[in-house]
């Protein structure tokens, strides 16, 4: 087992069973399914997860819930999307320190600096300079947002 993830492995099982014994059953099916994709994800490249890869597994479900939501919502499904919240806050623990928005409009001052990017034809450079860096420690829904208002400033 990967000393990295063994910790957090520890801390998913610790909680299952926690929430198990509180019959906590939103909590619960969040848990248990973030566990059988690491474990799915590590049947996949044959060996443990590093902390990094156990985080990426994390992040995906995370964005997964945040799509249901929107899906949800659209489709006037308070109650689905409610659980949807319910379970993403549950998956968000296991997420790496998120940027700060200051961090972040540094990131794509320093991306768009790097690039020499002047127009939102070259936003893939940028986006790719920043999610590079941010690895899994930011939203790409709000950094391509604040790429392209910099972006169109730039262009002005």
């Amino acid at each position: 087992m990967g000393d990295e993830a063994a910790g957090l492995k520890d801390r998913l099982a610790a909680e299952m069973r926690e929430a198990l014994k509180a019959g906590q059953k939103v909590r619960l099916s969040a848990l248990r399914l973030l566990s059988a994709n690491v474990h799915n994800r590590e049947v996949e490249l044959r060996r443990p997860l590093t902390e990094e890869e156990f985080r990426e597994v994390a992040a995906r479900e995370v964005r997964r819930r945040g799509e249901s939501i929107e899906a949800y919502e659209r489709g006037g499904r308070e109650e689905l999307a409610a659980r949807e919240r319910e379970e993403r806050d549950v998956l968000s623990a296991y997420l790496p320190p998120q940027l700060s928005d200051q961090e972040v409009d540094a990131l794509v001052e320093e991306a768009v600096a790097a690039t020499g990017a002047t127009s939102e034809r070259e936003m893939g450079k940028v986006m790719g300079y920043v999610m590079g860096r941010a690895k899994g420690k930011v939203d790409g829904g709000a950094v391509q947002a604040r790429v392209r208002k910099r972006l169109a400033s730039a262009a002005n």
